[in-house]
């Protein structure tokens, strides 16, 4: 198989599943592991598709938001455990943005017992916290539909009445020179006016948001704490942490 047919069929693949594993590409195509690879960095280079760990995943529209009940079932396992690490920060009696992610709602379980104070924008993350009779304020302001986060002026404006000591964002892209980003403006100025209120920022991502890009920059590198998981591919990592500091949680 001529090398651009092979790089066809991978992107009809890619296409098709949205994620593809290198193994299935081999089984698919006849190539060796190594080929496999090669393509995929042509690929990606070429703006085409995404390399993921031990695979390949289609790139995402700018614009284009997952709903909860989509990213909820995406990594469920990597998010608990990047959760659980962001939980592990926090000192007793400290005041938290807790951002509308799905990421952000895994570290919920983990905080009680810790004694903090919880301001959030996320409907879910309301009734949780609720649940585990954590302290909780909620924003108002309009609800999005997709993502269940309080977003607008309203919000915004009831968020600038607090001062936090850590907040807590998701993030649907980062990129070494985009930065954090999500695909909804509104949501990004949620994100972006919690991140200027607090004393310290994290940012908690798993692996499939690195080398993205969405249609809202809400802030650069610099201005938070990247929490992360092994699956992330250690060599894009490694520029990462030449712009901010990037904690690695392993299982």
């Amino acid at each position: 198989m001529l090398t651009v047919e092979r790089q066809e069929l991978i992107l009809s693949m890619v296409k098709a599943r949205k994620v593809v594993t290198i193994h299935e590409l081999v089984e698919e195509t006849g190539a060796s592991e190594s080929t496999i690879r090669r393509d995929l960095t042509e690929l990606e280079s070429a703006n085409k598709l995404k390399r993921i760990h031990g695979g390949a995943s289609a790139l995402q529209r700018r614009s284009e938001e997952p709903t909860v009940a989509e990213k909820t079932v995406k990594n469920n396992y990597e998010k608990q455990l990047i959760a659980k690490q962001a939980a592990d920060i926090l000192e007793e009696g400290d005041c938290i943005f807790l951002d509308a992610g799905t990421t952000t709602f895994e570290m919920i379980p983990f905080l009680t017992n810790k004694k903090v104070v919880v301001v959030t924008n996320g409907l879910d993350s309301l009734s949780a916290l609720i649940e585990h009779d954590i302290e909780t304020y909620v924003l108002g302001g309009a609800v999005k539909r997709g993502t269940r986060a309080f977003v607008g002026r309203h919000a915004v404006q009831m968020l600038q009445t607090f001062r936090f000591d850590k907040a807590f964002i998701g993030t649907n892209g980062i990129g070494l020179e985009d930065g954090f980003t999500t695909p909804d403006p509104q949501e990004a100025f949620v994100k972006e006016t919690a991140i200027s209120l607090a004393r310290e920022s994290f940012v908690l991502a798993d692996h499939t948001k690195f080398g993205e890009t969405a249609f809202s920059h809400f802030a650069s590198l610099d201005k938070a704490t990247i929490i992360t998981s092994a699956e992330t591919d250690q060599s894009h990592l490694e520029k990462y942490k030449q712009r901010t500091t990037v904690k690695v949680v392993t299982a």
